[in-house]
């Protein structure tokens, strides 16, 4: 019985008992009225519908009267129809977006909750636990960002894939979402390729003490001096790197992770994806969408991105190892030797200390301090001729030593080893160096002594 009902009767029983007193003359209609609540004239009015109709004569007509906002009869069944034989396993939230989204229904999110609890389809949820504060978010976008994979069965009749998400902490945005077989160095290695291209460089990357992203000698305590290919490529990128050690403490993502497998499944279902590559592609157009239903907006108005104008990202977002060439000028790398062609920039390799990179597909290069000596295919073919314009990793040392300065000398590139060599040995002559356009030997000025060994050279060489 409803509360209207309650009500009601209690209404009727104090009214019998002021009328038989009033009929009695032990209180007047006025006194009765005001004991009621009601004026004297609706008191008179229950009086006379008492007297024709009884007991009836005093219910309330509205209450048996539907509502004219009631929601049609039909939408409710043909919404609870679609419940039972295509959206039993949506949440109410998703089950209503793909109604009003697919089948043209206009109904409210609350009527559609209340009508699946009375038909017992769906469980009122249960009430949250005690109060926990939060982490403050980062107040300007690119600040933080959150990156995770979450292995799931994503693709219906598919074993379980991990879902790489890069996510910023201002407004829960998702920047990168992509599927793989399993998650390592390259699946991350692609999504910060993704945000930076799009997006920029940013400040922080918070993750789990994962082994690619991390090197944990024991649990729970990260080195921080060694570190990974991920570590090496954010500190190169100038990115704070910060583990969480527990689940909890990554509560943000956790969360987006539980809402996107409840609905990613789904919606991939329904679009009857089954491929990896097929649901990468979905994934990118529904990025758009997942963030117009759960982004927030940032506290402040701006943004900490910064565009890598100069292409750092290339060279950085990539597998680097140190290799020492062999004395047949190759490199061992991968099963493979890749042989270094000649350079100018000295006359061998040998023993030296090179770095091999190697890209997403597949192809490398090696890099002898901040030069690009060669770069081969993934089957190890080169492809083109080394260039000696510096790229911009880091310089390495010097590979050995000379008390007479050859390692200095072969630091050194071309164009500025020519006047460092005939420097140090003192004569251009018995060298055979071509000296047209380089601006040596200096013209000797007024008073200086010329070389003894040029005497026999013409005059006009030096002037």
């Amino acid at each position: 019985m409803g509360t209207a009902r309650i009500h009601e009767g209690v209404r009727q029983m104090r009214f019998e008992g002021l009328l038989d007193r009033q009929t009695r003359g032990e209180i007047t209609q006025e006194e009765a009225a005001t004991v009621l609540g009601v004026s004297v004239r609706t008191f008179q009015r229950w009086a006379e519908r008492y007297e024709e109709d009884g007991a009836d004569g005093l219910k309330d007509g509205r209450l048996n009267r539907p509502s004219p906002k009631l929601a049609p009869r039909e939408e409710l069944e043909r919404m609870l129809c679609l419940f039972r034989d295509k959206y039993s396993d949506f949440t109410v939230k998703h089950f209503h977006e793909q109604l009003v989204k697919r089948h043209n229904y206009y109904l409210g999110y609350t009527v559609t909750k209340l009508t699946l609890h009375a038909a017992g389809l769906v469980r009122p949820a249960k009430k949250r636990s005690a109060h926990r504060k939060k982490r403050p978010r980062r107040p300007v976008r690119g600040m933080m960002l959150h990156q995770d994979g979450s292995r799931h069965a994503w693709l219906e009749g598919q074993p379980q894939l991990d879902l790489i998400v890069t996510m910023d902490d201002a407004t829960s945005e998702i920047l990168s979402m992509f599927l793989v077989e399993e998650e390592g160095t390259a699946s991350t290695f692609r999504a910060l390729r993704e945000v930076v291209l799009e997006h920029g460089l940013f400040c922080e990357l918070y993750t789990d003490l994962g082994s690619h992203y991390f090197y944990t000698p024991e649990p729970g305590a990260p080195s921080k001096t060694q570190l990974t290919q991920v570590g090496r490529a954010l500190k190169q990128l100038g990115v704070r790197h910060i583990g969480a050690h527990s689940p909890e403490a990554r509560g943000r993502s956790e969360r987006m992770f539980r809402t996107l497998q409840d609905r990613v499944p789904k919606e991939l279902r329904l679009a009857g994806i089954t491929t990896i590559e097929a649901a990468n592609v979905w994934l990118k157009a529904y990025l758009a969408e997942h963030n117009a239903c759960f982004a927030v907006k940032p506290e402040q108005e701006g943004t900490m991105f910064v565009t890598d104008r100069d292409g750092a990202y290339r060279e950085i977002l990539c597998v680097q190892e140190q290799r020492v060439v062999a004395n047949d000028n190759t490199v061992s790398w991968n099963g493979r030797h890749l042989q270094i062609p000649e350079s100018p920039l000295r006359r061998h390799f040998v023993k030296a200390t090179v770095r091999v990179h190697e890209y997403p597909d597949g192809t490398a290069s090696i890099f002898l301090g901040p030069h690009r000596l060669a770069q081969f295919t993934a089957e190890g073919t080169p492809i083109v001729a080394a260039p000696t314009n510096p790229s911009l990793a880091p310089c390495s040392e010097p590979s050995r030593t000379s008390p007479k300065g050859r390692a200095k000398s072969a630091s050194l590139t071309a164009p500025a080893r020519v006047p460092h060599d005939n420097a140090r040995v003192g004569t251009w002559r018995n060298r055979g160096v071509t000296t047209a356009g380089t601006g040596w030997p200096p013209c000797n000025t007024k008073g200086a002594r010329p070389c003894p060994r040029a005497s026999s050279m013409s005059a006009s060489m030096y002037h």
